[in-house]
């Protein structure tokens, strides 16, 4: 079509010496518009987070934009708003329901506010250990977590790693569960991660994490618990003395787009985008291991005592809550992780 024109424009041009300006600006108004046209074909998404920057979650975020840009060949792309610039995990949730953000990365933690089913990552000591994690994550378990928001408006792309949670002090150290009697810990908006820590003997504080590092120095709270990379990037090594390897939970990251979103994206727009979320699953599980070893052993140079306990004494303790769950949906589902074989 384009060709077609030129050719005209060029037959006039001999034919009528003097209208050579008017087919000139014809022709570039014509290129004009066929490149508006191109550049309206391009799509924007939104993603929004809480992190820092320097976060190994917001790195595989980066190298996802990457990637949508390379598979799309530009022609869908990714915007990335970190540190909490547009509001913490459960604004950002709300956001996408309503389909003023089209996408997010949530811990589940704050997500069983929406998913009730979510809920089963904050049980302690559902998982024998971090294959049988993974195997569960990677299989029809898994999967149907993903898909389990969409009543909600909300979709699962794919689960980022987000280690083993722990429990860190400022300056009480925690060897059992006792230990932790009367102590005041930070916990997400989870119901389920309050009940873990009052069946532990603590007394569970919801507080943002964004408020978090005063909350420590000023002694609103005594400890927190999450792990290892957050502990250290986030600074509360510096003001929390013990780190306690108990690691009681392990909950995943999700990426989540809004089902708005999702239902205006084309076929092929869903395919790229659900191309360049497994790629950056892929990266970030490498950046995580590397970066746990590596938060562990700065944390420990800064005079962070890390101390190891006897797990079983913790999984005794918090034993009565498998038991509460019994003969509901969040049951069977436990039941149904670990029956996973490896």
């Amino acid at each position: 079509m384009v060709l077609f024109m030129r050719f005209n424009v060029f037959d006039k041009l001999r034919c009528n010496p003097l209208r050579p300006l008017t087919v000139v600006i014809a022709t570039l108004l014509v290129a004009t518009l066929l490149g508006c046209s191109a550049e309206r074909e391009v799509r924007v998404l939104r993603l929004a987070h809480s992190l820092d920057t320097g976060h190994p979650v917001h790195k595989a975020l980066l190298h996802m934009a990457e990637r949508l840009r390379s598979i799309s060949d530009n022609a869908l792309q990714l915007r990335i708003y970190p540190s909490g610039q547009l509001g913490n995990e459960r604004e950002l949730i709300e956001l996408l329901q309503i389909g003023s953000l089209d996408m997010t990365k949530v811990s589940a933690s704050p997500l069983e506010g929406f998913v009730p089913v979510m809920k089963v990552f904050n049980v302690p000591y559902i998982f024998r250990d971090e294959r049988h994690y993974w195997q569960v994550l990677e299989g029809p378990i898994g999967q149907d977590l993903l898909n389990a928001p969409i009543p909600a408006r909300l979709k699962g792309l794919g689960y980022y790693d987000a280690g083993a949670r722990s429990f860190y002090t400022v300056d009480h150290p925690v060897e059992a569960p006792e230990d932790l009697s009367g102590l005041k810990i930070r916990v997400q908006e989870s119901a389920t991660a309050m009940a873990m820590v009052q069946a532990m003997g603590g007394a569970p504080t919801p507080i943002a994490w964004g408020e978090l590092y005063t909350a420590l120095q000023q002694g609103v709270v005594d400890g927190a618990e999450n792990n290892p990379p957050s502990f250290y990037l986030s600074g509360h090594y510096e003001v929390s003395r013990y780190f306690i390897l108990d690691e009681h939970t392990a909950v995943p990251d999700l990426v989540l787009i809004g089902t708005f979103s999702w239902e205006r994206l084309t076929v092929v727009e869903r395919q790229w985008l659900t191309a360049a979320v497994q790629d950056s699953v892929a990266f970030q599980r490498r950046l995580w291991a590397e970066e746990t070893e590596r938060a562990l052993a700065a944390v420990k140079a800064a005079g962070v005592t890390v101390i190891e306990p006897e797990k079983a004494a913790f999984k005794t303790r918090v034993s009565a809550l498998h038991k509460q769950y019994k003969d509901t949906v969040v049951g069977r589902l436990i039941e149904q992780i670990q029956k996973v074989k490896p």
